[in-house]
């Protein structure tokens, strides 16, 4: 008898570790998925042009000389389509135009979660000068709704659960953020961690020309 009442305390813990997976293969119960459209924006302006960069600078050219780990390349953004994760409706990631901040994070990255309230406080300081966009990567939906809501995020997010993009990025690292230019070109990419505001302040204006409103 006490070796089965000792059984039980174990067979809890067990549980508890494979919950989350079965919460990201099962899918979001129907309550969270009315939520769902609170947390993220919309993605039907995304690759619709925007307005010239507010500080009529040019962006800079070649490699970024920022901390180890940037890189700049004026490649073009890989050529796939991701769902977007209010709605549900495919977008192009190959047809996003800039100026844009593309930022990939996932609910188990550390850095991803402590910079994602600096890129919703982007989005508001240049609300039609520069587009603010998540991908929610290799997360479940409800892990990432919970982190969308936690957080205010209120930007454009793309759903892929599979790691879809990151992989066409041959990128190993998170979080990655990307900078793009108005003609979808990625002038620089940024995988030095945790970034804040001041960091993402001056990368969009080093890389994108567009200022950051204080």
């Amino acid at each position: 008898m006490l070796l089965g009442g000792s059984l039980v305390p174990l067979l809890l813990l067990a549980t508890a570790c494979t919950g989350s997976d079965a919460d990201s293969e099962a899918g979001p119960a129907p309550a969270t998925q009315t939520a769902a459209t609170t947390a993220f924006a919309d993605c039907g302006t995304l690759t619709a042009p925007l307005s010239a960069p507010a500080s009529g600078s040019a962006p800079a050219s070649g490699s970024a000389q920022g901390k180890p780990g940037s890189t700049g390349s004026g490649e073009p953004l890989p050529a796939l389509s991701l769902p977007c994760f209010t709605g549900g409706t495919q977008v192009s990631v190959g047809a996003l135009r800039g100026p844009a901040v593309i930022n990939l994070w996932a609910s188990w990255c550390g850095p991803c979660r402590k910079e994602l309230p600096a890129f919703q406080r982007l989005s508001e300081r240049t609300a039609g000068t520069l587009r603010v966009v998540g991908v929610s990567t290799q997360t479940g939906r409800s892990a990432a709704q919970s982190i969308g809501e936690d957080f205010g995020l209120r930007f454009p997010t793309l759903y892929d659960p599979d790691n879809r993009l990151r992989l066409a990025l041959r990128r190993a690292v998170m979080p990655i953020t990307l900078f793009v230019d108005g003609q979808g070109r990625i002038r620089h990419r940024d995988e030095t961690g945790a970034l804040d505001d001041a960091e993402l302040a001056d990368l969009v204006r080093q890389h994108l020309g567009v200022a950051v409103s204080s």
